[in-house]
């Protein structure tokens, strides 16, 4: 019996080099001559063959043992800490496993043992935005989608409380946080159950102290002001980690950043070039406000904004466009559907947020044309004419919208 054993542990050490190095021929001929050792565990943490490959991204092994030999393997099998080979592959940031397990029929809703997350949580915690929007994609047509909900997936609770929003938030994966604001991820959703308050994911972002992923939460209408379960409210936290530049943008007394507008959220099939001039422009209305907090303070943060000279660059290259006639500052980027009215993304943004949405109890209003009043349907990024003899106008000179 004991050499037996010794056999058996050397057939999984072999096993393990193997897939760790990618030898797919020595894996196919221990396969071949005894399928039950895809069944073997590694060490204490009991990790399968799948779970190796997928940690070390060996996507043609992988492929190899989802494919030919999948009467002998588990796509959901667990490890000591009941982790799957798909979570293993999202926290290691595998893309190319990621699919494959998926496509493989790896189930996204199973969660580990540890702190009871999924393959969304760890996704999201260690930052590797590609493979969260692939989880993302899947749940939309998977079977979860109509088990769970999407939006209900999306806002998945580990067993502290935290969403995978949280968890971007809490390690500065701004990235991260934005794919999940931008598939349904609330803005202010509590750890705390039951109707206790908690932490928000602006509470953890503060205490991680990254502007960016604060910037991100403010612009999708984070709660300055909402406490956690200590009564304590964000700009406290960034306080008490000492996150002075944070601690401004957080501090109720000063201005209120310019929310990205609950109607457009809802504008389910807003054209993708016009709602990226949109965030363009959110994100440059908020620097500015920005510019002028910090200003105040002893915190300074880089400009993104583009130099005087690069404006006016871009505006001689794009002279042929119409200026706003609302502010007759901007350019017209926007264009309305469908009456066809265009007029610059920061005004669009501005008649989108006359009023601060109420994300609980106010049901948003369809926007109006500023110009004949009909509802806004859709907005697309406008046209541009880069010949300036078919607007009959002079190149130097942009000409004002009608």
């Amino acid at each position: 019996m004991g050499q037996r054993m010794s056999c058996r542990e050397r057939s999984e050490s072999a096993l393990f080099v193997a897939v760790e190095n990618g030898d797919l021929q020595m894996i196919e001929a221990m396969v071949e001559a005894d399928p039950t050792v895809l069944g073997m565990t590694s060490g204490y943490g009991k990790q399968s063959a799948l779970h190796l490959a997928a940690a070390y991204g060996q996507m043609e092994v992988l492929s190899m043992l989802l494919d030919q030999f999948f009467l002998y393997t588990n796509t959901d099998a667990l490890n000591r800490y009941k982790q799957t080979p798909l979570m293993v592959a999202a926290m290691n940031g595998k893309l190319s496993c990621v699919k494959k397990l998926i496509e493989s029929g790896a189930f996204i809703l199973n969660f580990d043992s540890l702190q009871g997350r999924t393959c969304l949580h760890y996704a999201a915690y260690y930052g590797h935005s590609d493979c969260l929007q692939a989880v993302l994609t899947a749940a939309r047509t998977s079977p979860v989608a109509n088990t769970w909900g999407f939006s209900r997936f999306v806002n998945i609770r580990d067993e502290s409380g935290a969403t995978p929003l949280h968890l971007a938030a809490r390690q500065g994966w701004s990235e991260c946080v934005h794919t999940l604001l931008d598939n349904g991820a609330l803005a202010c959703s509590s750890t705390g159950g039951n109707g206790y308050p908690g932490s928000t994911p602006l509470h953890f972002a503060a205490r991680g102290g990254s502007l960016e992923c604060i910037r991100e939460l403010l612009a999708w209408g984070a709660d300055r002001v909402q406490p956690d379960a200590f009564g304590r409210i964000p700009y406290a936290i960034a306080l008490k980690y000492k996150h002075q530049a944070c601690a401004a943008l957080l501090n109720p007394s000063s201005a209120e950043p310019l929310v990205w507008p609950l109607q457009l959220r809802n504008m389910t099939d807003l054209n993708p070039e016009a709602k990226e001039l949109l965030e363009k422009a959110l994100m440059e209305t908020n620097e500015e406000r920005e510019k002028a907090i910090l200003n105040e303070t002893i915190c300074s943060v880089p400009s993104t904004s583009p130099s005087d000279a690069e404006v006016d660059d871009n505006t001689s290259e794009a002279s042929d466009v119409e200026l706003c006639c609302i502010c007759f500052e901007n350019l017209c980027t926007i264009e309305i559907k469908p009456c066809g009215h265009q007029m610059c993304a920061h005004c669009t943004l501005a008649l989108c947020c006359h009023k601060k949405p109420d994300t609980i109890t106010a049901v948003p209003e369809v926007p109006a044309c500023p110009f004949c009043r009909c509802s806004i349907a859709n907005l697309v990024a406008a046209r541009i004419i880069n010949s300036a003899t078919e607007l009959d106008i002079s190149p130097s000179k942009p000409r004002i919208s009608r």
